[in-house]
């Protein structure tokens, strides 16, 4: 990956265009993955400053590859005095013009330091946008899976309904203790608080998501997306591979190579620049005139610029050894992002294959077996309990699966996986 050419200012227009067709999606209904990227790219106020460091960084290269001014120069001699020389009757005026000439490169090597830090200016806004497409990632699988334990808390109310009205019957027919309808109501009031929860756990995260993008309320109604479908996570030691993309590690090659060029610039600056100059000279007793030409050079005795090659030897050193450790940082951050998405994927697929459909089938046959007088009202509570606890737990596992999948992908500098439409739901239903 490297950084475009055409500058931050290119891909933020290129950003507005699609943010303009994500920002008729969000106003008209659900939301998408898609969508909220392209959101977020084109409105976040987090990447909103780049084009005006652009900017100022493209005026820096200005600034560096101008030619010193040249200076003008006039004197005046031999007037004011006694005799011949008074009043200006026997003045000598010159008229100079003297140009500075830089040598050893300087303004080359200047423009090149310029160059690098513009350089460096698009690498932090990669760095920059990426964080900003992971945040969204993780934002909008946040409301995906508030949305799908909002619809756990309304199907487990309902159910508690259902269990009350049955409850409730079977007391009447005197088939059941009256304290079993006690417990019913207990447990269909705390399936209304489950609800309420759900439901404002739900305003905050897609509150969060709206935020991404600069949103101070959401003005989507819902994420759609295929929250329930994951895939093996890739091994490590391919994901490492590709740590190269990673744009934080490129910014420090580009800042390994711009302290090269500022140390290069810093032993041109050790040699002196020479100033050229030439003119004319008035003789006002004679009315003559004659040329004149002169030149200047400094000698470089006590200052060589010896400070600022030391300083700048420092800085190149110091930047390799950052740069090491934001490799191991990276490398570590990286390890334990990807154990974190191989324990929610094995968490996944242990409770989607083997955990939910056994909890299923307990709930099924208690309920059944309730309704046949075969089981009490404890044992079918506890087995909605324990089918519900798994859901909630199945949805949690899943969102920490996308997490995990975002980091990951910010570490090895690609964008978030873009959701479909989504698809019938993989969890068990009751």
């Amino acid at each position: 990956m490297q950084a475009g050419t055409l500058g931050v200012v290119v891909l933020m227009v290129l950003a507005t265009g699609a943010g303009n067709e994500a920002e008729n999606s969000r106003d008209n209904g659900p939301i998408t993955l898609r969508d909220a990227l392209a959101l977020a790219q084109a409105r976040s106020p987090e990447l909103a400053v780049f084009p005006y460091e652009l900017r100022a960084a493209e005026a820096r290269v200005l600034q560096a590859g101008l030619r010193p001014n040249p200076e003008l120069q006039i004197e005046i001699e031999e007037f004011g005095g006694r005799g011949e020389r008074r009043g200006f009757e026997g003045a000598e005026t010159s008229v100079q013009i003297g140009l500075p000439i830089e040598l050893a490169g300087k303004r080359a090597k200047r423009g090149r330091v310029a160059a690098l830090d513009k350089d460096l200016v698009q690498w932090d806004y990669e760095a920059a946008r990426l964080d900003v497409m992971r945040e969204v990632g993780q934002a909008f699988a946040s409301v995906l899976a508030a949305q799908e334990r909002l619809a756990l808390a309304e199907r487990l109310l309902e159910l508690s309904r259902q269990a009350q009205t049955a409850v409730a019957q079977r007391v009447q027919a005197g088939k059941d203790s009256p304290v079993d309808d006690l417990r019913a109501n207990v447990a269909l009031s705390e399936s209304r608080i489950e609800r309420q929860k759900a439901e404002k756990a739900l305003i905050v995260a897609r509150h969060r998501l709206a935020a991404t993008w600069g949103d101070r309320t959401p003005r989507f109604k819902k994420g759609e997306g295929e929250f329930y479908t994951t895939a093996a996570p890739v091994p490590l030691e391919q994901l490492v591979a590709s740590i190269s993309d990673n744009p934080d590690l490129m910014r420090w090659r580009a800042e390994q190579e711009r302290r090269q060029a500022a140390l290069r610039l810093a032993r041109a600056q050790g040699v002196p620049d020479i100033t050229i100059g030439g003119g004319m000279q008035r003789f006002a007793q004679t009315d003559d005139t004659a040329l004149v030409f002169g030149l200047s050079v400094p000698l470089p005795l006590f200052d060589r610029n010896q400070g600022g090659v030391l300083e700048a030897t420092a800085e190149l050193a110091k930047t390799q050894r950052q740069y090491e450790a934001a490799q191991v940082k990276t490398l570590a951050a990286l390890a334990e992002a990807a154990g974190a998405l191989a324990a929610a994927y094995d968490e996944v697929t242990i409770l989607q294959n083997d955990v939910l459909p056994k909890a299923k089938q307990v709930f099924d046959a208690a309920q059944q077996g309730y309704l046949q007088g075969k089981f009490d009202y404890l044992y079918l509570l506890d087995a909605q309990r324990t089918l519900f606890q798994t859901q909630a737990q199945h949805a949690d596992s899943v969102e920490a699966y996308h997490r995990a999948q975002a980091e990951v992908q910010r570490l090895i500098g690609r964008l978030p996986q873009v959701a479909f439409p989504q698809k019938e739901s993989a969890r068990a239903q009751p």
